[in-house]
């Protein structure tokens, strides 16, 4: 279980990090803390799977990739495995889950594709399906965005 000083260290990385020559630095004297202390349990994160990366989270729209769909396959279970270790390496795919099959619905392998275009999105698609030889899939374009935000894990004042 977290302590509450790893629960400020959490809330304060899931906001914005100031752009400086010191951004730990800056972060550890919000926390009231030294910036060697705060890097070394960002380290201990990172070395128990606490962390899985730090990393720039940019808008994809604004660089060009305007397109993304939803894609769900149904996949046989002796191939889910693999199947989805092919996708998970595709830098197009930012999401790609195993789901179980429900009553109706016998999707099982979901990714998340990003392209410039739509046609971009739907030949890559194409060629994925043809990698993990599945011809039932279906594609879920996105329309509008809501809301597209990192997790909040605590909030602290």
């Amino acid at each position: 279980m977290p302590e509450k000083i790893d629960k400020k260290i959490i809330s304060l990385l899931s906001q914005d990090i100031s752009l400086c020559s010191r951004p730990f630095e800056k972060l550890a004297l919000k926390l009231g803390i030294k910036e060697r202390i705060l890097i070394s349990r960002l380290k201990a994160y990172k070395k128990s799977g606490l962390m899985r990366k730090f990393s720039v989270a940019l808008n994809h729209r604004k660089i060009g990739f305007k397109h993304n769909a939803m894609v769900v396959w149904n996949i046989p279970d002796k191939l889910i495995d693999h199947s989805g270790s092919l996708l998970a390496v595709l830098t197009q795919v930012s999401h790609c889950y195993q789901r179980e099959k429900a009553p109706g619905w016998d999707y099982n392998l979901y990714a998340m594709i990003h392209g410039k275009s739509k046609n971009e999105c739907l030949n890559l698609i194409k060629d994925i399906s043809r990698q993990i030889s599945c011809k039932d899939y279906k594609v879920l374009f996105s329309s509008e965005e809501y809301k597209k935000t990192a997790a909040k894990y605590y909030s602290l004042p």
